[in-house]
């Protein structure tokens, strides 16, 4: 039976940053998302509200922003490795993330089978950010059930890769899960932990699992 491999992208692919952080450096705005960020993972803020915010944040936000950013982030080493690995084996590996779509979506040209983001109008903004597409950490578990169905792949047969909260659920519902550099909370409840900056590493710890 096919696997299918459900990769977190913020903590977790990315090293110690996430996208926003890295697309808003590219915008000079790093004291504004710093607060944005400690807000939301205060929980004083909610993920629609974050991705309004963020909006109004990049409001002079181009494609080349973008572009730097997503090619200049820490990423860790052996991603595309690991997911060529993935696929020459049979299985399916995909990305869901809070982050917005059109950073996240930049994962399928690395070898993803599907990448999900939170829905943001397409940049250079000329239109308001819709509260109804930004992901939380429920729709996580929602969407890796519609990849399921996609890919023919059972319930039984999901590995997750994440770092925080927005994890839980997934982490709480798939049978097999590997906490990234992660919150100790997560490490908790993680079949498997990696800390370290290959991916290659972190995926060794599930390809004899059953």
């Amino acid at each position: 039976m096919a696997r299918l491999h459900l990769f977190d992208l913020d903590g977790t692919l990315l090293h110690g940053t996430a996208a926003p952080v890295e697309i808003s450096r590219q915008l000079g705005l790093e004291a504004e998302i710093a607060e944005l960020e400690r807000d939301f993972v205060a929980r004083r803020i909610d993920s629609p509200q974050y991705a309004v915010r963020v909006h109004a944040l990049w409001a002079d936000l181009t494609d080349t922003h973008v572009t730097v950013a997503f090619e200049g982030a820490p990423w860790l080493r052996g991603i595309r490795e690991t997911w060529a690995e993935i696929r020459e084996g049979g299985d399916y590996c995909a990305v869901i993330s809070l982050s917005p779509s059109f950073f996240v979506e930049r994962l399928l040209g690395w070898g993803a089978h599907a990448a999900h983001g939170s829905r943001f109008p397409s940049v250079p903004f000329t239109e308001p950010v819709n509260p109804t597409g930004i992901l939380n950490a429920a729709a996580k578990v929602k969407i890796a059930k519609r990849l399921c169905e996609e890919f023919g792949v059972g319930w039984s047969d999901c590995v997750a890769y994440g770092d925080s909260l927005s994890d839980l659920d997934l982490f709480g519902a798939v049978p097999v899960s590997v906490a990234v550099n992660a919150d100790q909370r997560l490490v908790g409840l993680a079949t498997h932990s990696y800390v370290g900056r290959d991916l290659r590493r972190a995926y060794e710890l599930v390809c004899g699992a059953g």
